[in-house]
Order: C-alpha cells, then sequence, then structure tokens
C-alpha cells in the first residue's frame, strides 16, 4: 500500500491520521525498548561483577567496551540512516538488542561478557540515532512538539528495567533468566513495533533539486553541529555524573542509605515528568528562551542544592537538576535532525556521539576532580557546563520558526506531491497531515508502505 499524505493544518483541526499515530507510538516502543535493556544491565552490574568474581580493573575493561561500541554504533549510524531511511535501520539493532543482552547474562568470563557488551553497545548506539532521525521526522508529520515525550518513554523504559531487575533478584531469579525474560519481551515489543514503523517523510521534488544543489557546508553547518554536540556533551556529563555520584554526595553529608538513594530518584523522577510535559512546553515556549530556562533550573537549583549543605538541600538540588535537562536533549536532536531534511543522519550521529561521550565520560571527570577538590565542590561543575546551556541557546532557535510559521497560517493549501509515480489525490484517498514547513520546504510526503499490515 502506498498512500501521500498532502500537508494540511491538521494540528489545527485535531485530526491526526490513525496511521500517523500507530508510526508515533512504533516510535515511542523503540524508546522503550532502548532505555528497558540499558536499564536492565546497569541494575545487575553488582551481580555480574560478583558472579564472574572480575576485579574492578577487568569490570572497567567491559565498560569501556561498552561505551566504544555504543559510540561505534552512533557514528556508522548517520550514513545509515542517510541512505537506507531510519526505518530501515531500525530493524536488526532493535530486533538484536534482546538476544545481546542475553549473552551478557550467560557470559561465563569477563571476556565473553566484553565481547556481548562491545555488541550490545554498537546495537544501542545504533538504534539510538536511528529512532531519533524517525522521531524527527514524526515530529515533521505531525506538525508539532513531540519530540520530549519519546525521551520520556526512554526515561520510563529505563526505570522499568531496573525495576525488573530489582524484582527478580528480589524473588532469586539468576541473571541469566531475568536478561532472558527482559529480551523476550524487547524483541517481540520490537516485532510488533517494526510493522507499525512506515518510511520517513520525503520532500517534494523541487525540494530535492534545491537541497541536491545546496552546498554541504549549507546544509549541515559544521560549526553548529559542533556547538549543539559540545551542549549534548554538557548535559548528558551531568546525567551522567548525577546517576553514579548523586547517591555517594548525600551519604557523605551523613545521609541514611534510604535518604541517599532518594537524590537519584528525585533526579529521575524530576527528569520523567520534565519530559511528559515537555512537548507543551517547546509549543508554549520559543525554544531558545525554553533552553536558556532549563540551563537556569538545572544549574541555578543545583549550585543553590550544593552550597546549602544539607541532606534536604542536595535532593532538591538534584530534582532541579533533573527538571532542567529534561527537555535539553530533545531540543538539541530535533535541531540538528532539522539541519538538513534530505540527510538528517549525519548530523545527528554526530551531536548524539558526543552526547553519549559526555554520558559515559561525566562519572570519571567528576570522581577525577573530586580527588583534588573534594567532591561537593566538584559537582559544581554540572552548575558551570549549565551556562553553557544559557550562552548559547540561541544555537536552536531556527527549529522553532516552522511552528510560528505554521500557526500565523494554518489555512495553507498545498498539492499533494504522489509517490512512486502514483496519483493518490482523488476523493478515495485522502488523507491529511499537518502543514510542515521546515528549513529547506514548504511541502512534506509520507510515504506508507505496508503501514496498516
Amino acid at each position: 500500500m502506498t498512500i501521500a499524505l498532502s500537508p494540511e493544518s491538521s494540528t489545527i483541526t485535531g485530526v491526526v491520521p490513525e496511521v500517523l499515530r500507530r508510526y508515533r507510538l512504533a516510535i515511542s516502543l523503540m524508546f522503550a525498548i532502548a532505555g528497558m535493556t540499558i536499564g536492565t544491565w546497569t541494575a545487575r552490574i553488582p551481580t555480574i561483577q560478583h558472579n564472574i568474581k572480575m576485579a574492578d580493573a577487568k569490570l572497567s575493561i567491559c565498560l569501556l567496551l561498552l561505551a566504544a561500541g555504543g559510540l561505534l554504533g552512533m557514528r556508522a549510524a548517520g550514513r545509515l540512516i542517510d541512505r537506507h531511511g531510519s526505518t530501515t535501520v531500525m530493524v536488526l539493532p532493535s530486533l538484536a538488542l534482546g538476544g545481546a543482552l542475553l549473552l551478557a547474562g550467560h557470559a561465563p568470563t569477563w571476556t565473553t561478557l566484553a565481547a556481548a557488551l562491545l555488541t550490545f553497545g554498537v546495537l544501542h548506539g545504533t538504534l539510538n540515532v536511528a529512532m531519533n532521525a524517525a522521531a524527527v521526522s514524526c515530529q515533521t508529520a505531525y506538525g508539532r512538539p513531540i519530540m520530549t515525550s519519546f525521551h520520556a518513554l526512554f526515561s520510563i523504559g529505563g526505570v522499568a528495567g531496573a525495576l525488573v531487575s530489582a524484582a527478580c533478584a528480589h524473588i532469586g531469579l539468576s541473571v541469566a533468566d531475568a536478561f532472558a525474560a527482559v529480551g523476550v519481551v524487547s524483541t517481540a515489543a520490537a516485532g510488533w513495533a517494526i510493522h507499525r514503523l512506515i518510511p520517513a517523510p520525503v520532500s517534494s521534488p523541487d525540494t530535492q533539486e534545491s537541497t541536491a544543489t545546496a552546498a554541504p557546508a549549507q546544509r549541515r553547518p559544521r560549526t553548529r553541529i559542533l556547538l549543539l554536540g559540545v551542549l549534548a556533551f554538557s548535559a548528558l556529563i551531568s546525567e551522567g555524573a548525577a546517576a553514579d555520584w548523586a547517591s555517594t554526595y548525600l551519604a557523605r553529608l551523613g545521609a541514611t542509605p534510604a535518604m541517599a538513594a532518594t537524590a537519584y530518584a528525585a533526579f529521575a523522577a524530576s527528569m520523567t515528568i520534565g519530559r511528559l510535559v515537555g512537548d507543551r512546553l517547546t509549543a508554549a515556549i520559543a525554544p531558545a528562551a525554553l533552553l536558556r530556562g532549563c540551563g537556569l533550573i538545572g544549574g541555578g537549583g543545583l549550585a543553590l542544592g550544593l552550597i546549602g549543605g544539607t541532606p534536604a538541600t542536595a535532593i532538591a538540588g538534584f530534582a532541579c537538576l533533573g527538571a532542567g535537562l529534561s527537555c535539553v536533549v530533545p531540543l538539541l536532536y530535533s535541531t540538528a535532525g532539522g539541519l538538513d531534511p534530505a540527510r538528517p543522519g549525519a548530523a545527528l550521529s554526530q551531536v548524539a556521539a558526543l552526547g553519549y561521550l559526555g554520558y559515559v565520560t561525566g562519572p570519571a571527570i567528576i570522581g577525577g576532580a573530586a580527588m583534588h577538590i573534594g567532591l561537593g565542590n566538584a559537582l559544581l561543575i554540572l552548575p558551570a557546563l549549565a551556562t553553557l546551556l544559557v550562552i548559547a541557546a540561541p544555537v536552536v532557535q531556527s527549529s522553532r520558526g516552522r511552528h510560528h510559521r505554521r500557526r500565523t497560517n494554518p489555512r495553507s493549501h498545498h498539492t499533494p506531491v504522489p509517490v512512486d509515480g502514483d496519483d493518490m489525490t482523488t476523493p478515495d484517498h485522502p488523507i491529511r497531515t499537518p502543514e510542515v514547513t521546515t528549513d529547506h520546504s514548504d511541502h512534506q510526503v509520507l510515504e506508507l508502505e505496508g503501514a496498516l499490515r
């Protein structure tokens, strides 16, 4: 089945085609799968280390290979997406991710675990970029901000994976059995989602011609991509550091173990809540202003919490940090994916890779600084990094223009662009989607092949 979707202001009328809703649900499942699998693995690291009798140095090598695999997958995903499309690239890693998790759970030695984690990292990194590219396309087709809700599903999936792991440990289920259960669920969910994925929106012939003749530097300005990557790096350093050091910092303030665990819980909960309401904020607030607000809330709140020097103020500070960071990565990824609609993968993979590098190195950076200046002072690096979000906020400004133009001209009409030579403009086949105006085009077409199977 091939259906051409003509751009129309259905966002204003509240009409969204059912097939587009299914597409959004499928991508949401991909985000949940990615979060659930990584959350499942993270929660059982201490048990796996004990079972294999690994020294800390060998565990560090395994974690380093996991991070290296993620970076390799992210960098490779960009070219694959631009050549084959995000839908095609998502298929293999989403189906194989559960199997890689299963291999990690059954690894008898640290070397086999390292190989399994390298594979897991490559698959996870590839899926990460592909699903974000698909999310950008879906957002474009919707004609309104929905990116943050996808990332909320990633956060929820991560929490769900960690809770499942904790529950399995509580009832005495082995790591291998727990990972097998999660692997089966993730593979089944991926299989269901794949049948509801559709090719990403493509531009009209006029847009394709103008994009093809544009210089690469005009289509994907390197300076802007680098700046987006630096901001992602800074934001995800804070996320990684909070995950590893929040509870430790509270313990050093004299908090009980239960209260110390509350610090990261407050961070994760506020981030998830922020992402659940983030699309409404993105629709109501200009992106540069939203990014500045995120930097001020996250950085300022954490700084005040650390200066307060008590467990209660620290918990409040980490909650502010989570709320402030909640919308940052979705904003940055949306901007990167929209720099060149014809080739979204290249820019998005670079920004995602830099962000991921920040996430995996953040704990080490804070830990290294803590050895010299103390943990409390080292954590003040995070508010300092948040000031970059305030200073460089205009880098995301252009991603907002299309939403303003859509609202100021909600009744624009465009001639539908046929796909594959089919004339689908007859009254028998009208499906309307929101008018979308990108940096390069006022026309968008969705080619849906087999989406209703």
